[in-house]
């Protein structure tokens, strides 16, 4: 099964809405822009409701942060039996999906801003992108590479090592050179194949590779 991110079991459809309302101000008007009555007006919701739903400011920033982060969908285990077809789909979907968040306005928004406030006694920014995105995204991926270790399609000594490779070809200085301004990538399918593959050369097992040989 695909995680539809977190989304679902995290917040209700109306606290994704309103999420999705925040983040789009966040990317047109910057920092100033996220205000509780900016959000209300722009979510057609109470100040009230955020407060309840999110806390102050820094819960509201933390629930933006793990809302976008879910849209990085993974292998969730519910009892089905990884295949070496069906772990090939989940690792290109998950890496697709990664390139396309990292490569949106809206990641490149958060981190910025929160390079631009690293300085700052405080800053809270930082800290929350790392623990509820990139930690979220990471621990998500890794259970379905740990998933496709004990179903004897991948092997190795170190899951966080083989995760890390897995990020570092999919990602490569991609997101750095879009935080500097450069255009994504044209072709986000073509890089998730081509990285999953290479990944797969790297841990699979002859099984994997028996099959990866037979299909091209």
């Amino acid at each position: 099964m695909l995680s539809e991110a977190g989304q679902s079991s995290e917040f209700s459809p109306r606290q994704n809405a309103v999420l999705e309302q925040a983040l789009r101000l966040l990317v047109d008007g910057g920092e100033k822009a996220l205000t509780t009555s900016g959000v209300a007006r722009a979510a057609n919701c109470s100040k009230e409701s955020l407060y309840k739903w999110f806390g102050d400011r820094d819960g509201l920033l933390s629930a933006m942060i793990a809302y976008q982060a879910s849209k990085v969908r993974t292998f969730e285990r519910n009892g089905e039996r990884l295949t070496a077809a069906s772990l090939h789909d989940h690792l290109v979907i998950f890496a697709r999906d990664l390139l396309e968040v990292l490569a949106g306005d809206v990641s490149l928004a958060l981190n910025r801003l929160a390079i631009g406030q690293s300085n700052r006694d405080g800053s809270k920014l930082g800290k929350l992108l790392l623990e509820r995105g990139r930690r979220q995204i990471d621990r998500r991926a890794m259970a379905l590479i740990d998933a496709g270790k004990r179903a004897g399609l991948l092997r190795f000594m170190n899951a966080d090592e083989a995760y890390h490779t897995l990020y570092g070809l999919i990602v490569s200085d991609l997101h750095v050179r879009m935080l500097l301004g450069e255009p994504g990538l044209k072709d986000t399918s073509r890089q998730a194949e081509k990285a999953v593959s290479a990944f797969l050369r790297l841990y699979g097992t002859e099984k994997v590779l028996a099959e990866a040989t037979a299909t091209v």
